[in-house]
């Protein structure tokens, strides 16, 4: 059965955008493979901001051959027929997607989707890599309420430029 990986970028004080969603401060490390990384994937799910935002960043051409996947209650699929809408997540329909044929699923970005994903039992891998920046402020890699998950980490790797790749499975 494919998995459910969070990966994300996040800063040294637990933020994984600005306070307006910036994204400027994590920059290209040479040393990290993304192509790599995104051979990993066939489908991505992400909240509207994310998707926006990913769009706007990478263009189109930049998700050929990915499965989109889109939580938004206000965008329509007739203006948006390149990704799979879905309104509410439902630990059903996850089980259905994670049942398909194909490599590993990724929640890409958006901690309020991640909290709701976490909280429905639905992901199993979060792979964060800590950026050597402080910011501030900003959006937190897990927002409200206090509720632990115990974690197991899989691996690890330090970066010649001070990042750290953390993975971790997820105690269910």
């Amino acid at each position: 059965m494919r998995r459910i990986r969070y990966a994300v970028a996040m800063s040294l004080d637990g933020c994984i955008a600005g306070p307006n969603g910036e994204a400027d401060w994590i920059g290209i490390d040479p040393e990290v493979d993304f192509a790599a990384i995104w051979a990993q994937f066939d489908t991505l799910l992400m909240g509207r901001r994310t998707y926006e935002a990913a769009t706007k960043r990478l263009g189109e051409k930049a998700f050929q051959g990915i499965t989109r996947i889109v939580f938004s209650r206000t965008m329509k699929p007739e203006d948006h027929p390149e990704v799979t809408l879905v309104s509410e997540l439902s630990a059903d329909w996850v089980q259905t997607l994670k049942a398909k044929s194909g490599r590993d699923i990724w929640l890409v970005g958006g901690s309020a989707l991640f909290r709701a994903f976490l909280d429905s039992g639905c992901v199993d891998v979060v792979e964060v890599m800590v950026i050597p920046v402080l910011l501030g402020c900003g959006v937190p890699l897990l927002p409200p309420p206090y509720t632990p998950a115990r974690l197991r980490l899989l691996s690890h790797r330090v970066y010649r430029s001070g990042r750290v790749s953390l993975v971790y499975d997820i105690q269910h």
